[in-house]
Formats: structure tokens, sequence, C-alpha cells
């Protein structure tokens, strides 16, 4: 086997779209030893070559995954001017404890179990189940177009619960925690 050469990890790390700091954080190593590595400044021990090549074999299998290959479609949905009943049944039904909001196809806000028992828990003059989406909602959920790659969203989700996937100005596709969780289940 033949180790690589500093131009070819900089290389190899380039063609993966990795910045040093990722390979460095994939690797379990520091960024300046990756920048040593690659300039040549430096002789990697044989144990820290082999944490790079994992990464980038890593970086590789997530690369090749694309958010319209992972993605729900069609999109459960609520309409700003739905009530909270109707979206606890949509909830209830489909087994959501979140879900976007969307006017005509485009995200404008997004509702959860969270928001609604909490809303219960305060006293208001008009029962829960009677107000609006738009009353209550929160933001939307983030978006991206369906090419991205997985590692782009995987850094989405750490903030938010879903990811829409939109087209043409069009919600066409929804990822959530839960679909990442369940590709641990192929490895």
């Amino acid at each position: 086997m033949q180790l690589p050469t500093p131009e070819d990890i900089k290389k190899r790390r380039n063609e993966l779209g990795l910045t040093q700091s990722d390979l460095a954080k994939r690797a379990g190593v520091s960024q300046p030893l990756i920048a040593r590595i690659e300039s040549g400044d430096v002789d990697p021990r044989l144990s820290t070559v082999r944490k790079i090549l994992e990464a980038f074999e890593e970086a590789k299998k997530e690369k090749q995954i694309l958010i319209k290959d992972l993605m729900h479609s069609p999109v459960v949905h609520v309409s700003p001017d739905d009530s909270v009943e109707e979206v606890v049944n949509v909830m209830h039904t489909y087994g959501f404890s979140q879900v976007p909001a969307l006017e005509r196809g485009v995200p404008v806000g997004s509702i959860s179990e969270d928001m609604i028992v909490r809303l219960m828990g305060e006293s208001k003059k008009k029962p829960v189940s009677q107000l609006k989406v738009s009353d209550i909602m929160g933001d939307s959920f983030p978006t991206i177009s369906p090419g991205v790659s997985i590692s782009i969203v995987l850094h989405i989700l750490e903030e938010n619960p879903a990811v829409l996937v939109v087209e043409k100005g069009s919600v066409i596709g929804v990822v959530t925690k839960h679909d990442i969780m369940k590709l641990l289940q192929g490895q």
C-alpha cells in the first residue's frame, strides 16, 4: 500500500469539499496538524494517516447522499388559516410533533406540540383549539434545494427539527432528524 503524499491529501480534501477544520474534526486531530501535513512540514504517524483516510471515506459516503433521495414528499402541512384543533388532528393522524405552515406551497411558519401545550397553560379568553395557526405559529423551518448533500443538512438539523426542500419557490419535501437517524440502521 502506498501512503498518500501531502499533495494527495490536500487534493482529496478539496475534492470532497472539506475545509482543513472539517477534516481535522472528522479525523480527531487539530487543524494546524492538517495544515502542516498538507504543506509537507511534518510526516504524520501511520495512525493519523489512517484517521484521515477514514474521515475521507465517511465524507465520501455523506457526499453521495443528496437530500432529494432522503426527503419525504408530499409534505404534510397546515395552513395559517387552520384552527389549532385541526393542527392537533393532523399531528395525531401522522404522529408528528411539529408541522410546517404553508401558504400556496410557500413556507410561512411552523407549529409544534410544545407551542400548543405552552398556550394551554396560559389563561386566555378564547379556547386554544379555536385559535388560528397564524395566531401562534413560530418561524418557518429552514429551506434547502434538492441537490444539497446530507453533510450540509446535518449542520442545519443540529439547531432545527426539520428542513424543507424547496424547488422553484415551492416546498416539495421535508427532512427531519428522524430521517437522519434512520440512516444509522443502514450502516
